[in-house]
């Protein structure tokens, strides 16, 4: 079968045939229609491959403190090993998609052989003509609901992970600091839930769609913003922030901190550092 396969140590992004994907107990195997591409945070994972491993180390640093736990942990040749192993292992990318189920796994009631299926999950739901996927990581899609629209499942999710997190009421004003596709999925949650959305990207085009999805305000990152969003809000700041954004900077939380009134929730979906 083909799979989309980012290779860590070239950076080089191609199709490739791959062996088939074998069906295990308490999963599924399915047949994939379509796959979202999450374009943020795909769009990290391969500038991050691209880059030398000095420029990964100065990425992410996280990493660089990973091997040396491991480091002191396991000593040198262990560690070596292992870090020699990531760098020689292709990345699978994408994490949302839908199709039909090929074959049932034991120890799964839930699902039939032919069902329309939406799934989720790293290294589970990706960019592959077949997938395996855990019975937890699947649900049905609904009659009458596309292919298409059902492999967005993952994103839809973690937009409302989001807004739950946030622990928003009826009401309440919410600034969303990044109009991408999950900025502006949570912008149509947050409005149905009757908030106030002040929206905040650096693209003008996101912009304008946070403004026709429903958002009260919708601002360039280069305005005046913590002046604006103190004025809309007598003052105060908003009653929580959900950050959506992917940048590898701080910039997103540092302007949380300052739109934000005293004891809001900050709640992050985005990748930001």
């Amino acid at each position: 079968m083909q799979q989309v396969i980012q290779h860590f140590r070239s950076g080089e992004l191609r199709v490739e045939d791959v062996p088939e994907t074998i069906c295990q107990p308490g999963g599924i195997l399915v047949d994939n229609i379509a796959s979202l591409i999450s374009a943020g945070t795909e769009k990290m994972a391969i500038e991050l491959a691209r880059r030398s491993l000095a420029g990964t180390a100065r990425a992410r640093p996280d990493l660089v403190r990973q091997v040396l736990r491991k480091l002191r942990r396991d000593g040198l040749a262990s560690t070596f090993r292992t870090v020699r192993a990531k760098l020689e292992t292709p990345l699978a990318l994408g994490y949302s998609c839908a199709g039909v189920v090929r074959e049932v796994g034991r120890g799964v009631d839930e699902f039939r052989v032919g069902d329309r299926v939406a799934c989720a999950g790293r290294n589970f739901a990706s960019h592959a003509e077949t997938v395996f996927v855990p019975k937890n990581l699947a649900g049905r899609i609904p009659d009458g609901l596309d292919e298409e629209s059902a492999s967005f499942v993952t994103l839809g999710a973690i937009a409302l992970q989001g807004v739950r997190t946030a622990e928003v009421r009826l009401g309440e004003s919410v600034a969303v600091i990044g109009l991408g596709l999950l900025g502006q999925l949570t912008i149509q949650i947050l409005r149905a839930a009757g908030c106030r959305v002040i929206g905040i990207d650096l693209d003008a085009s996101r912009i304008e769609l946070a403004r026709e999805l429903g958002a009260e305000l919708a601002l360039a990152r280069n305005d005046d913003v913590a002046g604006i969003v103190s004025r809309s809000t007598g003052g105060r700041g908003v009653d929580a922030v959900i950050i959506t954004a992917a940048a590898a900077g701080n910039d997103p939380v540092e302007l949380a901190a300052e739109v934000a009134r005293a004891r809001a929730v900050v709640a992050v979906v985005g990748a930001v550092g």
